[in-house]
């Protein structure tokens, strides 16, 4: 079986390395990985695929652009020339990007099966492009792996039943690999004068959030307002630099760095006693490090860990009662993905000699 494997943004990275360690053990199974180059920030790229042990891109794209359609666009474009040259038998796509969506679309359009994983999540906002891709492409795929019985709920309000698989959240495996790694290997807390249990962490770069001047400004007093509370550290997402500079605002009490590798990023979660983020990998990795957090949207897809009191809106002032997730597993989603494809593959087999 061959399968192209489309990433393009940090946490596509994250998810993709755990899936590709696994498929590189087994014979049978040849990955192709096209880096789409969504993030092209070597702090944002190139680092993870060294520090997750991930094989280096078959392809680069190279198909970063200022608008969501431009970009879409390039990488729909270019993601077809490979699928046309590497035929294989089927296109696997993480998360919500893009690059997730351009995956996809390029691969429905020559007929060749998609596997979608982390399917089914939604936030019921039609105005972040993330939900517009997540929607499109679960509705094109031909496996879904899910990662909570909430996603699956979704899918099925939707017509979408075939394929469906539970199968817990392939992050928690990511993240069990690199803890261990992180708290060994990682130097963050040290270079940047952090004492670990006296610091909060916090990312802004969604759109909704950086591209609204008046929203932009809103979050930006509330982290402020934090940073009363405790010292803060925030790595910097490029498009946040940049808007912050354009803006000549400042974020008193924050300390601002370069965006960290995957390592760092941990060290970072394992020492912090708040996070405080708009990115929704990092709601899920501060629970996984049982840190509490803090949402800066005003909904979240990952309803499970404000139901279990790890996390809440920023609009909201309390957390709700603490208790343990159980839909996210014990760090094996990436075994039952693994062994859905194979059902997958040995059934088409079966269906083409028939």
């Amino acid at each position: 079986m061959k399968i192209v494997t489309v990433v393009g943004a940090r946490p596509q990275f994250i998810k993709a390395a755990v899936l590709s360690r696994a498929l590189g053990d087994i014979p049978e199974v040849t990955e192709v990985i096209v880096h789409t180059g969504q993030h092209f920030d070597e702090n944002m790229s190139g680092v993870f695929f060294e520090e997750l042990g991930m094989p280096a891109p078959g392809y680069n794209l190279k198909a970063e652009a200022a608008t969501h359609a431009s970009m879409t666009g390039r990488m729909l474009e270019r993601i077809e020339t490979v699928l046309l040259e590497e035929k294989p038998d089927g296109v696997l796509v993480y998360g919500d990007t893009n690059s997730t969506l351009a995956g996809a679309l390029a691969a429905a359009k020559l007929h060749i099966p998609i596997f979608h994983v982390e399917a089914g999540l939604r936030s019921f906002n039609r105005l972040m492009p993330e939900e517009v891709n997540r929607v499109l492409t679960d509705h094109i795929s031909s496996l879904l792996f899910c990662p909570t019985r909430t996603s699956v709920s979704n899918l099925e309000s939707e017509g979408i039943t075939a394929g469906v698989h539970l199968v817990g959240d392939v992050m928690y495996d990511a993240t069990l690999y690199a803890r261990e790694q992180a708290l060994r290997s990682s130097s963050i807390l040290e270079s940047t004068g952090l004492t670990p249990g006296e610091f909060g962490l916090c990312t802004v770069h969604r759109a909704e959030n950086t591209d609204d001047p008046e929203r932009f400004e809103s979050v930006c007093r509330y982290i402020e307002t934090q940073a009363e509370k405790m010292p803060l550290v925030m790595p910097l997402h490029p498009r946040t630099r940049k808007i912050l500079q354009a803006a000549g605002r400042t974020l008193e009490g924050v300390t601002q760095i370069d965006p960290v590798g995957y390592l760092d990023m941990h060290a970072l979660l394992a020492g912090s006693v708040q996070v405080m983020t708009d990115s929704g990998g990092l709601q899920k990795e501060a629970y996984f490090h049982q840190t509490p957090c803090i949402t800066l949207r005003d909904e979240t897809e990952w309803v499970e860990t404000i139901d279990c009191g790890w996390n809440r809106l920023w609009t909201t002032e309390s957390y709700m009662e603490r208790k343990p997730i159980s839909d996210y597993g014990v760090g094996k989603a990436c075994d039952v993905i693994l062994q859905k494809l194979d059902e997958w593959h040995s059934g088409m087999r079966k269906g083409h000699s028939a």
